[in-house]
């Protein structure tokens, strides 16, 4: 078998198996919304607030020009940005930075630097 063969049996093999792949997804029922919800039911009816924040999801575009939207936003965020909201405990703090080193003494430690020091001098 010479290769032009090849790859016409390889071409014609590629096609069929794309032509029934999209006849199998163009004959799929659709089924309802299939993606179960991002917030269970009880946690939205439970706080109130945040089913408010939702119905303000779900409203897409109209969101920014609803009343109620722009008051849920506006309290959410003094909620997330308040200053008891932030926790208490802190992370430890960073070590403190050694003490800059000479430009000429990081050349020396650097083995590349090393390698590149001659074509530097001579770039310059």
């Amino acid at each position: 078998m010479d290769g032009k063969l090849l790859a016409r049996i390889g071409a014609i093999a590629f096609v069929a198996i794309a032509i029934t792949a999209t006849a199998i997804e163009l004959t799929r029922e659709e089924q309802g919304d299939a993606r179960p919800s991002a917030v269970p039911a009880v946690a939205a009816a439970a706080d109130p607030h945040r089913a408010e924040l939702i119905r303000c999801q779900r409203l897409g575009e109209a969101g920014p020009r609803d009343a109620a939207c722009l008051r849920a936003w506006a309290e959410s965020r003094e909620r997330f940005l308040a200053l008891g909201a932030r926790p208490t405990a802190r992370s430890p703090e960073a070590p403190e930075a050694p003490p800059e080193a000479s430009a000429q003494d990081a050349t020396l430690d650097d083995p590349i630097r090393k390698e590149m020091a001659p074509q530097l001098d001579e770039a310059r």
